[in-house]
């Protein structure tokens, strides 16, 4: 071959090869991921070890979840409650945006979220997705019955009708985006049984009677509600883990991407390791049921290596809110565990110990194994960040207002997002607002409860997250210009509609902070 035959056969073959791996780097990194989301219940910011050595509980499949991902040691549940969290979670928007104002939906009441309004998993439907949802559901469902699913003044009141089991239950998962369902709505409320898809998995032909067993924490009021025949409580996430890591499994058989969403039951109440965990901390039962929270993550991180999952699957974990406070706490306490690290407060609190949450995301060649970011960031934010990532764009004005993807800090591209600021919520409707640089003003009851404390102006406290994580000492008279510039900022925020710059949006209904709410639901 002749010098310039041979230059211009090696640089065509160069460059071929140049071309093609590009290509198929470019592929690859364009393909859309699977995304699995585990969504603990109760899990404090503080139970795992990884992150919190000096704490007492062993968490080894989380631990390596952490050095195998980034970290997020900012990050936040918009309520310090159940319901109010997984709405945001799902729709990217602030949950006292909605008629629900304080605590969450009890049994039997009607759908949280509205029909018109898209959804995570409906936003990932339209962009060529598989969609389940696994495990606790609780935002509402149209129950069918003589009388219709209602919001209540009185919490659980709606226990005391009758309800026809045998026929589909309108507006729940299946309604709002999934195409797949299995679990319980609430573990701890009536009726007692699986739910699949939009019908009672077993008829709860049954009555629960309350026991002494010491693991359970179920009001007394639910004594002799419908129960599915031989219903055991510490059945539960053995089953749905088995049902997630069978999802997966069945999944990896199929071209589609997929999404799973895991809505853990565990460690809420009732309180109930199975038999292999009991008495296995050597602390509480509610010790030994974030080891077997541990142990079903684990579970599912196995099944997406076994499956072959492990190249192209995003997986996030993540709880609704912080570690409750009424489940043998003082054991946790005396053993030296602190469930919500050095934070005040717990689960239903406005102080960050109820809604500062564990935020740990992994995907293999994409996010930089063994690190941690301390971008502020809500659950609302995934919504925005999944969008980026498989639509290629940002949430339309009237969807998912209050949604910054953190997608560039997650990949290393930026070390900020869009978020600045973040609104938290409490169990008992209270606000407060914290600005990026750690200043945090806070809205609390006036009064020793919710009842006495309704249509009163909220009182006023501030802090300075930076130097006092602790919150424990109020500067609102050494810095009242702070308070009245976050106060400002809060409002806008609220009356906006949106957190995001644009047009402008419309809440539900009219939402005042520095005033405690007249009632548990506002009506439009």
């Amino acid at each position: 071959m002749k010098p310039v035959q041979l230059f211009l056969s090696l640089l065509f073959s160069t460059v071929f090869t140049v071309a093609v791996v590009h290509g198929l780097f470019a592929q690859q990194k364009g393909s859309k991921p699977n995304i699995v989301v585990i969504l603990a219940d109760d899990f404090g910011v503080g139970d795992i070890q990884a992150l919190y050595p000096q704490n007492k509980i062993p968490t080894p499949h989380l631990d390596r979840l952490v050095r195998e991902g980034m970290s997020f040691g900012d990050a936040h549940s918009s309520s310090a409650v159940c319901t109010p969290t997984r709405y945001s979670f799902l729709t990217g928007r602030y949950n006292w945006r909605t008629p629900l104002q304080e605590w969450v939906l009890a049994s039997y009441e009607p759908p949280l979220i509205r029909e018109e309004r898209t959804t995570l998993p409906e936003m990932l439907r339209q962009n060529g997705y598989a969609t389940a949802c696994i495990g606790k559901w609780h935002l509402g469902w149209n129950w069918p019955g003589k009388q219709a699913s209602r919001m209540m003044a009185e919490g659980n009141a709606l226990r005391k009708f009758q309800w026809d089991y045998t026929q589909p239950i309108a507006g729940g998962p299946i309604a709002h985006g999934f195409d797949y369902y299995f679990g319980t709505d609430v573990p701890n409320f009536p009726p007692f049984t699986f739910i699949e898809n939009d019908r009672v998995y077993i008829q709860p032909s049954a009555r629960y009677k309350k026991t002494a067993y010491e693991g359970m924490f179920l009001p007394p009021i639910f004594d002799d509600m419908p129960m599915a025949p031989d219903w055991k409580f510490d059945e539960i996430l053995p089953e749905l883990t088995r049902r997630a890591v069978d999802y997966l499994h069945e999944r990896s058989k199929e071209e589609q991407p997929f999404f799973l969403y895991f809505s853990m039951t565990s460690p809420h109440e009732p309180v109930a390791p199975s038999e292999r965990f009991r008495g296995k901390s050597g602390i509480a039962p509610i010790a030994d049921f974030v080891m077997e929270t541990d142990w079903s993550v684990g579970q599912v991180l196995k099944a997406i290596e076994e499956a072959g999952l492990s190249d192209n699957t995003l997986v996030l974990f993540t709880a609704d809110n912080g570690h409750n406070y009424y489940a043998d706490l003082d054991k946790l306490l005396k053993a030296g565990h602190l469930p919500s690290g050095p934070y005040r407060g717990f689960k239903g609190d406005i102080w960050e110990g109820g809604h500062r949450v564990p935020f740990i995301v992994k995907w293999k060649d994409q996010v930089q194994a063994g690190t941690t970011s301390d971008q502020l960031l809500c659950l609302t934010d995934v919504y925005a960040t999944v969008q980026e990532l498989v639509g290629g764009g940002s949430p339309r004005p009237d969807e998912a207002e209050d949604s910054f993807s953190f997608l560039p800090v997650m990949l290393g591209e930026q070390t900020t997002s869009g978020r600045t600021a973040l609104v938290s919520h409490s169990n008992h409707g209270e606000f407060s607002f914290r600005d990026g640089s750690g200043w945090k003003i806070v809205y609390l009851l006036p009064e020793k409860n919710v009842g006495l404390s309704r249509g009163k102006p909220a009182k006023v406290e501030l802090y300075n997250l930076s130097e006092d994580p602790e919150e424990r000492n109020d500067l609102l008279e050494r810095h009242p210009d702070i308070a009245a510039q976050l106060e400002r900022e809060l409002r806008a925020v609220v009356e906006r509609g949106t957190s995001r710059k644009g047009k402008k949006q419309a809440n539900d209904v009219e939402v005042r902070f520095d005033v405690i709410q007249k009632a548990r639901w506002a009506l439009p």
